[in-house]
């Protein structure tokens, strides 16, 4: 047999993972987003010395390298104050079938839609931004979908 065909072991032939994909743009965050990621980096940092193998060793370095990026980029931005939309903002809006909704426009590492957190960057934030209270929105392909209902600062 060809010495081109013959592995001694699988795991020299592994491919690298590849590093965790950095969202482009600002890294806008909340002060609650900055103490996300400070305990992600706490997180990552404590699993670091506990890692029992080379493989756990270099997944969590991978992880680590990621969180330690988001916390050297953060932009903490001011709580919200005025009266149209922009980062910081809780929203309450009316969609076309008159379903009241209320979002809260975050840096990408908070976002979390199921909690009511979405990223700045997101097709329905961008939608949202520099809108007023009493404004019709176009979104989803269609004109005034949605009715801005009330804007705010993020309480929690």
């Amino acid at each position: 047999m060809s010495v081109a065909f013959r592995r001694d072991v699988d795991e020299e032939h592994l491919e690298p993972r590849p590093e965790l994909p950095v969202p482009p743009g600002p890294n806008l965050v909340t002060p609650r987003g900055m103490t996300l990621i400070e305990a992600r980096v706490a997180e990552f940092e404590t699993a670091l010395t506990a890692a029992a193998t080379e493989e756990e060793t270099k997944a969590i370095e991978r992880d680590l390298r990621y969180w330690r990026a988001r916390r050297a980029t953060a932009q903490v931005m001011p709580a919200f104050v005025g009266d149209t939309i922009r980062f910081g903002a809780r929203v309450t809006y009316q969609d076309a079938a008159g379903k009241t909704h209320r979002v809260d426009l975050v840096g990408a590492d908070e976002a979390g839609p199921a909690e009511g957190r979405i990223a700045f960057t997101s097709p329905l934030a961008r939608a949202l931004i520099g809108a007023a209270e009493g404004d019709l929105i176009d979104f989803g392909g269609k004109t005034e979908a949605l009715e801005v209902v009330s804007i705010g600062a993020i309480s929690d």
